[in-house]
């Protein structure tokens, strides 16, 4: 896997919008139908899209499930999606709607076992993990629930754990950083690649320049994530692109 730079889109009731460290009360909504946003980063020439069903996130039901195909049916990208992922049901149904990747996100802190288990049972190039951490008591820690929940699971025995599965693709967010357009958390990556150097690990929170990119490439990540900066036109996917 070459270095990628992949945009976001999510969802909430239909609508394409961007929330403020994962907190619904603090929700943009633009103008932008999700499809044709889809396809305006398709004529850009990405080859994935990462799609967010915020609904379902919250629900532990699709709710966004008919955009989401109308996206990966359209066949100009190739799709990750998650948001509301607790059965194996739930995977089958996304790969269904034509989703490429499964994002599996408060499951792989809650029930590691269970995902272990889909990694070999679809292989680790139809999942990804989405590792979002927040930095408490002198380590990195993952609240579940929309964020809305601490644990006491730590990212090192975590990653250990999905190394040893056999885990490919690992989204991480510094949950602090989400929305923020605030810079990547350098640290962050380097930790995690350094924990797990197998990882094709995704960068996702803060990006808001394209010097932003440069850097979270050089700690040891396959790919970014880029959401609001290019709702709100920090920059161009074309020049991103090109970083």
């Amino acid at each position: 896997m070459t270095f990628q730079v992949i945009p976001a889109i999510d969802l909430r009731g239909g609508r394409v919008v961007r929330l403020r460290q994962g907190d619904y009360a603090h929700e943009t909504m633009f103008a932008f139908k999700p499809l044709e946003l889809a396809q305006r980063y398709a004529d850009s020439g990405v080859q994935w899209l990462h799609v967010v069903d915020l609904d379902g996130a919250r629900s532990g039901r699709f709710e966004n499930i008919a955009a989401i195909e109308a996206i990966a049916r359209a066949g100009q990208l190739q799709v990750q999606a998650g948001g509301g992922v607790r059965t194996t049901d739930d995977l089958r149904r996304l790969y269904s709607a034509g989703v490429s990747r499964a994002v599996v996100g408060s499951l792989a802190v809650e029930n590691p076992y269970a995902t272990a288990i889909w990694i070999s049972q679809f292989g680790p190039d139809k999942l990804v993990l989405a590792l979002d951490v927040r930095y408490q008591a002198g380590t990195w820690r993952l609240p579940v629930h929309g964020w809305t929940e601490d644990s006491l699971v730590k990212l090192e025995s975590l990653a250990a754990h999905y190394q040893r599965a056999g885990a490919r693709h690992v989204l991480c967010t510094d949950i602090e950083r989400d929305g923020m357009l605030s810079g990547f958390n350098l640290d962050l990556y380097r930790v995690l690649h350094a924990l797990a150097p197998d990882f094709e690990i995704q960068a996702s929170g803060g990006a808001c320049t394209l010097d932003d990119i440069r850097h979270v490439r050089d700690s040891g990540v396959r790919g970014v994530i880029v959401g609001r900066a290019l709702l709100e036109g920090k920059f161009e996917l074309q020049d991103a692109l090109r970083c």
